[in-house]
């Protein structure tokens, strides 16, 4: 599968706001699939493909992909390897592709969370390495 990560449009050919169908219809069958009711009493889907490093969360009626989380080695972003770079790395990235506003956060759970809101993008890091990307519609 391709692996590249495309800035407030989705990784490969998954695409965000695709219904639950398509994207199945090209990951195949989920390793797990999670509902979860939230407070506005709207029920979120998680599907989990742990082969692939992918968790997609979809929302809605008709529930359409809003998010997704990606912890796999060999995803790219913007024709680098993020997983092999260092925070510092990442943000030049993103600043050198005009991404410059940012958010950093320390979360509860000890991961260091750095937020690019322009492209609906975290970045959480643990102990100094990346652990995972979330991109978002």
């Amino acid at each position: 599968m391709d692996l590249s990560i495309i800035i407030k449009q989705g990784i490969g050919e998954v695409k965000l706001h695709m219904p639950i169908e398509e994207v199945s219809a090209i990951l195949g069958q989920a390793s797990d699939v999670e509902s979860i009711d939230n407070a506005m009493d709207e029920v979120t889907t998680v599907l989990r493909y742990d082969d692939m490093g992918l968790t997609l969360f979809f929302e809605g009626d008709n529930p359409t992909l809003e998010c997704i989380d990606i912890n796999n080695d060999e995803a790219t972003l913007l024709g680098k390897h993020i997983f092999e770079m260092t925070e510092r790395e990442i943000v030049s990235l993103m600043v050198a592709n005009n991404y410059t506003e940012q958010d950093i956060d320390s979360e509860d759970w000890g991961e260091r969370r750095i937020s690019f809101p322009e492209a609906n993008i975290d970045f959480y890091l643990d102990g100094g390495e990346l652990a995972s990307v979330i991109i978002g519609a």
